[in-house]
């Protein structure tokens, strides 16, 4: 299904931002409510769901925090996150150096933590039910963690030498936090321990010798502005302006050495990337200028790029439940990738097989029922 997404003609995402989009998420409970950021400020919250039951629909969008919301973020979202377990809240961090957790129902913020620094990134651990921290990237190089129990920002990462452009939690052990910074460093740290972190990882495996004039143990050879596990949280996935992807094994750090040829990063910022889910194998789906770059994670192939956008894409996210893709950029849009539907069977064939073979089931569950189905 991922290799044959397409620019989908029939549905639209209402275009309400004038700005451009920084950052997206689907919530991962039902799937259906996603939220942008975009670089003037605003939030705005869609249902993807097709409630006309109709082949061509718009996503409609169901609020937004407009530049006139009171609460509005002064500068540029960079990371919009829904709370893992329940779409009640969500959170957002911008450059105006505040991160805000949302009332969804009231649009209300419940909590603003500020910062010294522009803040680049935010993550909320997926798995973890023993604590509610936010993990923070900001223009220091300590990574804050913020407690949402407590509103304190409850302790300080210290490690890494510049800003810090990317966090992510693993998605396999609660306490374990993946870290990217501008100094070409990648970190992994078990946040219950003080003294530092488990491994900084090193893309020669140790084998470079001392006497290079190489700073040891970096995972990039340029700022480190991506990160994503793998669903499973085997792996982790990294992006550099040495216009390198690099996976790793994240529970012994190795460099796996998978060769994705150039992928040409100019971001000056973090840079959101997404992994699917549910596929086999599995994809990264990477900005890249104006287009979306799909590679097979583990053999390193480009596989196809998905022109559509008019200028540079920022960000993008999965749907797993109808394997498709949303992708926000510059130019104010977000475009929806969805599978190519099969081509229809003989009739003859159809009477043998259930129906849903020959029809995608995106397609079957958005708008069509049971009676005219055959």
């Amino acid at each position: 299904r991922v290799l044959s997404l397409e620019l989908n003609k029939d549905r639209d995402v209402e275009r309400i931002h004038g700005s451009g989009i920084n950052t997206l998420d689907i919530e991962p409970v039902e799937g259906r409510y996603m939220l942008s950021g975009g670089s003037d400020g605003v939030i705005v919250l869609y249902d993807l769901e097709n409630l006309s039951r109709k082949p061509s629909y718009t996503c409609k969008a169901l609020c937004s925090v407009g530049r006139s919301h009171p609460d509005v973020h002064r500068f540029s979202v960079e990371t919009v996150q829904w709370y893992p377990h329940d779409t009640g809240m969500f959170t957002s961090s911008s450059f105006d150096k505040t991160l805000k957790i949302w009332d969804t129902n009231t649009l209300r913020p419940a909590d603003v933590f500020h910062f010294e620094g522009t803040v680049y990134s935010h993550h909320m651990s997926p798995v973890a039910t023993k604590h509610c921290l936010i993990a923070v990237g900001t223009k220091s190089p300590k990574v804050q963690l913020c407690d949402l129990k407590s509103g304190s920002c409850s302790h300080i990462l210290q490690g890494h030498r510049q800003e810090v452009l990317a966090v992510s939690w693993s998605p396999r052990h609660e306490y374990i936090l993946a870290t990217a910074s501008a100094d070409s460093r990648v970190k992994l740290w078990d946040v219950r321990r003080a003294c530092g972190c488990l491994t900084t990882l090193d893309q020669h495996n140790g084998e470079k010798s001392k006497a290079s004039s190489e700073a040891a143990n970096t995972a990039h050879n340029g700022r480190v502005n991506g990160l994503c596990y793998t669903n499973d949280g085997l792996h982790l996935l990294t992006i550099g302006t040495d216009d390198r992807m690099r996976l790793w094994n994240s529970s012994t750090g190795e460099n796996t050495l998978v060769n994705y040829g150039k992928v040409c990063n100019e971001s000056r910022k973090g840079l959101k990337f997404t992994i699917s889910c549910g596929c086999n194998p599995e994809f990264a789906f990477v900005p890249y200028s104006s287009t979306i770059a799909v590679y097979t994670i583990f053999t390193g192939e480009l596989i196809t790029m998905l022109r559509g956008h008019y200028s540079t894409v920022n960000c993008c996210v999965f749907q797993p439940n109808f394997q498709e893709l949303y992708s926000g950029s510059k130019d104010c849009n977000i475009l929806a990738w969805i599978p190519a539907l099969r081509e229809p069977v003989p009739d003859d064939i159809s009477e043998k097989s259930p129906p849903q073979q020959h029809l995608n089931p995106a397609y079957e569950d958005a708008w069509s029922s049971s009676d005219d189905e055959g």
